[in-house]
């Protein structure tokens, strides 16, 4: 059996934009190693969780620890180290429209280290070429596709060797295949980098395909309702909301011939 560190803790966690509670008694822990996915459906507060897990958004009750560490407790140099730990892959990729894309992926290495031009020049093809976009350096986000945009944030999110990423609906606007493609990819993201993976997604096939660990938010009661391995969910839960969100379309099916052959 596998031993399992933690890496990232919730505990007691509420979420509230003024006094309106998004989410209330978030509670559960996400392994070094894990790809862990936040799934529910639309308004559940997928994308909330994810805001306050890279520190824009401070819970109104609970903590949220690294390594042991409470985030929202430390004085703001921790939270930046512990954010410096952090890659992060917004839904649209968030490239700056007016940079190549080697430029792109330079920005945070010449902002957060003291490397040559010469240097940042190598990571940067480096990083590239691991999203497979070797040979687009000098290519505007105008220029390229959506699902390579997708893969150049992937580079930049990855430019400073983070310990964990963040993924916000990295499927959205995709095809089936660029979608597929993507999910291989961050699954050897994960193994090269000895990344941990966090992916807010409701895409079914994506959950079924790289997540290991899990946790279901419902928008009814505006708390968690279930947490685990997917698959193991898709078997075993008895909560109906849950089967229903894990049995729909060709997601459900592919969860099953995962379960079935893996």
């Amino acid at each position: 059996m596998e031993k399992t560190e933690p890496l990232i803790i919730v505990q007691d966690v509420t979420l509230a934009y003024g006094r309106n509670i998004i989410l209330h008694d978030l509670a559960f822990t996400i392994n070094r190693g894990d790809i862990f996915i936040v799934m529910g459906e639309s308004g559940g507060g997928k994308s909330t969780v994810l805001r306050s897990m890279v520190g824009l958004l401070q819970p109104v009750k609970g903590q949220i620890l690294y390594d042991g560490r409470s985030f929202w407790s430390v004085g703001p140099e921790e939270q930046k180290g512990i954010m410096r730990k952090f890659g992060i892959l917004y839904q649209s990729g968030a490239l700056w429209s007016s940079l190549t894309l080697a430029e792109n992926v330079a920005l945070p290495l010449q902002q957060y280290t003291h490397l040559g031009p010469g240097q940042i020049n190598e990571i940067v093809s480096l990083k590239l070429s691991l999203v497979g976009l070797a040979g687009f350096e000098e290519y505007y986000p105008s220029e390229i596709s959506g699902g390579m945009k997708k893969r150049a944030g992937l580079a930049r999110a990855i430019a400073l060797d983070p310990e964990i990423l963040f993924f916000d609906e990295p499927s959205a606007g995709l095809d089936p295949i660029s979608a597929h493609l993507l999910d291989e990819l961050i699954i050897e993201m994960r193994n090269s980098l000895g990344a941990t993976v966090v992916v807010v997604t409701h895409e079914l096939a994506s959950i079924f395909a790289i997540g290991n660990n899990s946790v279901f938010l419902d928008a009814a009661t505006k708390t968690m309702i279930a947490a685990g391995d997917p698959r193991r969910l898709l078997t075993e839960s008895k909560d109906p909301k849950v089967i229903n969100f894990l049995t729909r379309g060709e997601g459900y099916r592919e969860g099953r011939e995962v379960e079935i052959n893996g």
